[in-house]
């Protein structure tokens, strides 16, 4: 049984999304990390502006590149630009 993504959304993204998590079926191949967060943002149409300044993170590293393949079961998280204060 194919096991899905696990998406975390922070800050700005957690507010567009209206949730701080997010299940994501992907191939069992997997699919580019780029794609995934076209999907998401196609689906939730108000992270895609977001997404241009966001951090995505897989499994706990930093995407170094958007063709990287998330997998089922991977954890991916979006991090747009926060601060404190």
């Amino acid at each position: 049984m194919a096991r899905p993504v696990t998406v975390l959304l922070f800050a700005g993204a957690r507010v567009a999304v209206g949730r701080s998590e997010l299940r994501w079926s992907v191939p069992p191949g997997g699919l580019a990390a780029g794609d995934l967060a076209r999907q998401i943002a196609a689906e939730y149409p108000r992270l895609a502006p977001i997404l241009r300044s966001s951090r995505l993170v897989r499994n706990g590293e930093y995407v170094r590149s958007a063709s990287e393949t998330v997998r089922p079961g991977d954890e991916f998280a979006i991090h747009p630009p926060y601060g404190g204060g």
